[in-house]
């Protein structure tokens, strides 16, 4: 998770790998193609060889696998069913003595009777959650596949950074080109078709630890764990295309970038490239890091988020702080805004997210969603009203906002789910997890596709990225 920076630029990686310290920080774009999934071999021939049955051989061997994840799954349920229930009896002999202690008191009655309903009725929701849990796992291997899965090869690298990167983003206007917050305290732009890094912004003193751009004009809005955001303008030209690389020649995927020596980058390094030292506007009414921001509708405003677990609405033009929103018990982790209404989402480490409605000037209502068990790591918006949510609870849920009070769809994942992004068609979804894997799913909740890893140890897809 991004740190707030200072002294220690390189913290926020080390704390997380300690093993060894990375030399070169790179980001990979991954391309997708449609192939078809390779049937499992056959593994249970010699056990299936002469009993009568119509059934094709791989087929049945494929039953067999089935069944046998589903006896290891309620082998599983079953030894912490166990485990629960040891719990449930020590709690009720604790109950036990209590109530002896107590002179004439009844264990069945007054506070003793509301603390054992309330540990009980806890005890009893994370048996349905396990249950809920373990099930999903095993009604999951029968949901029918959409026939292909996509295929993730390795299209681009932007190596430059020095430290752990954690959020990107597209400009909206031309010249499109890729911006990149990284934790060695800079953001740099990139042509995306070749590269190059044509831009290094140096106005913080901390971790970058988001960036974004304006919908119509060049600017950008960066926070950082310097408890400040940062709006500044940049000018870039993109380089001339290159010709595009020969497919057909072998790529060695486990040649790592960061294998090079300190400073050796591929192209222009970001020390011979322009540098924007100075902001254009400072936002500067955050008491903690700054985790996140975002413009709203229109680039009149902004938002950002922070550890003081406050966000905050300034104007542009003035930097005048305009609303302060509090409600959040812990500190926030991420905020998004509407793409065509003055909508806001903020979540948390307190398990919720909520949304912000500054649609009528004169009311700005606030609704609070407690669907998520864990640190809701964030929440962002897609153009067809949904919200996806993702949690440490190894969930992600996707929100209809015309009715909130239930997801319409819910992915379990088997790892904590960082920072989200839904692809600009609104189609896919990219969860990057702890485990340095990203999965790729249909806003309905079908798994597409999982990156495959390497020594690269990506983090994320479309959001944060760090080793």
């Amino acid at each position: 998770m991004p740190v707030e920076g200072g002294s220690s630029s390189g913290s926020a990686s080390a704390a997380r790998h300690p093993k060894q310290k990375r030399k070169a920080h790179s980001l990979s774009i991954r391309r997708t193609n449609s192939t078809e999934e390779r049937p499992p071999g056959i593994q249970r021939g010699d056990m299936l060889e002469g009993q009568d049955s119509k059934l094709p051989l791989s087929l049945r061997n494929n039953l067999l696998d089935l069944f046998g994840q589903i006896e290891r799954e309620f082998e599983n349920l079953y030894i912490e069913n166990l485990e629960l229930r040891r719990e449930i009896d020590s709690l009720n002999e604790r109950l036990t003595g209590d109530g002896q202690t107590i002179e004439g008191g009844d264990p069945t009655k007054g506070a003793l009777k509301t603390k054992a309903s309330h540990s009980t009725s806890q005890l009893s929701q994370k048996l349905k959650t396990t249950y809920k849990a373990s099930t999903s796992k095993i009604v999951s291997s029968f949901k029918a596949t959409t026939g292909s899965r996509a295929l993730c090869q390795l299209l681009k690298e932007y190596v430059g950074h020095r430290d752990g990167i954690w959020d990107l983003s597209v400009t909206r206007t031309q010249p499109v080109v890729l911006g990149t917050a990284s934790a060695d305290h800079s953001a740099l732009l990139w042509s995306i078709e070749t590269g190059k890094c044509l831009l290094r912004y140096a106005g913080h003193a901390g971790s970058v630890n988001s960036i974004k751009f304006h919908p119509t004009e060049q600017m950008a809005l960066t926070a950082s764990g310097d408890q400040t955001a940062h709006i500044w303008r940049y000018m870039v030209q993109l380089p001339a295309p290159q010709p595009p690389p020969d497919v057909s020649a072998p790529c060695d995927d486990d040649q790592d970038s960061s294998d090079r020596e300190e400073g050796e980058v591929d192209g222009e390094g970001p020390c011979e490239v322009p540098t924007v030292r100075v902001a254009t506007a400072t936002l500067k009414s955050h008491q903690g890091v700054v985790i996140a921001a975002d413009w709203l509708v229109g680039g009149r405003q902004v938002v950002t988020a922070s550890w003081d677990r406050a966000a905050n609405l300034y104007e542009v033009e003035t930097s005048e702080l305009v609303h302060t929103l509090t409600g959040h018990d812990q500190e926030l982790t991420h905020c998004c805004t509407h793409p065509t209404q003055r909508l806001v989402v903020t979540s948390s480490r307190d398990t919720t997210f909520r949304l912000w409605d500054f649609r009528d000037p004169s009311i700005h209502s606030v609704n609070v969603f407690q669907g998520h068990t864990d640190t809701v790591t964030s929440a962002v918006f897609t153009v067809g009203d949904n919200v996806v949510s993702g949690s440490d609870d190894r969930t992600v849920k996707v929100w209809d906002l015309k009715n909130m009070r239930s997801p319409i769809a819910t992915i379990r994942t088997d790892s904590a789910v960082n920072r989200i992004s839904v692809s600009a068609n609104q189609r896919i979804i990219a969860l990057p997890h702890d485990n340095r894997q990203v999965r790729l799913f249909d806003i309905s909740g079908v798994r597409l596709a999982r990156l495959p890893r390497s020594n690269r140890m990506v983090r994320e897809l479309t959001g944060k990225v760090c080793d």
